[in-house]
């Protein structure tokens, strides 16, 4: 009976150290690379693109309504601008020089660029490019980059 207690704790002793923690860990993380190279051949990288970055300011966001500020002017303490942007995708802005006795109106439509956060103006005079964020809009210059320095608060809209 000693024998047998014996010869089964030996063999017992030999099956576990011959399936050691680190062989394990290094099987299934080969086994991850395989399924995660399948997994990455087996779909483009378009369609992963575009799973992932599915919301944007266009489909996310509230955007339709009333915004205001009041941008710098150059000879004249600032421009009082009203826009409203439609559900259809049309617009119409009000600009207004304080202390002048100037005002422009326009009307157009406006469009969305390809990631969706951008719109462009599209008017008879007003051809203003807008990031669309949550309640705001951000101007942008006229190579649609945000305005820098220490008036570039002054081109934030505020929804109304």
């Amino acid at each position: 009976m000693k024998n047998n207690f014996f010869l089964t704790g030996s063999l017992l002793a030999i099956l576990l150290t011959s399936c050691s923690p680190k062989e394990k860990t290094q099987e299934i993380s080969s086994n991850s690379n395989v399924d995660s190279a399948a997994i990455h051949t087996s779909a483009d990288s378009a369609s992963i693109a575009n799973a992932i970055d599915t919301h944007n300011s266009q489909n996310s966001l509230d955007w339709d309504g009333t915004y205001d500020a009041v941008v710098p002017c150059a000879d004249c303490p600032g421009i009082k601008t009203s826009l409203t942007l439609n559900q259809d995708k049309t617009f119409s802005i009000t600009e207004e020089y304080i202390d002048r006795k100037s005002k422009n109106e326009d009307k157009g439509t406006f469009e969305w660029d390809a990631t969706g956060s951008i719109i462009t103006l599209k008017g008879k005079t007003a051809n203003y490019k807008y990031k669309v964020g949550e309640n705001m809009l951000i101007q942008l210059d006229l190579d649609g980059k945000e305005i820098d320095g220490p008036n570039k608060d002054l081109y934030v809209f505020k929804k109304k």
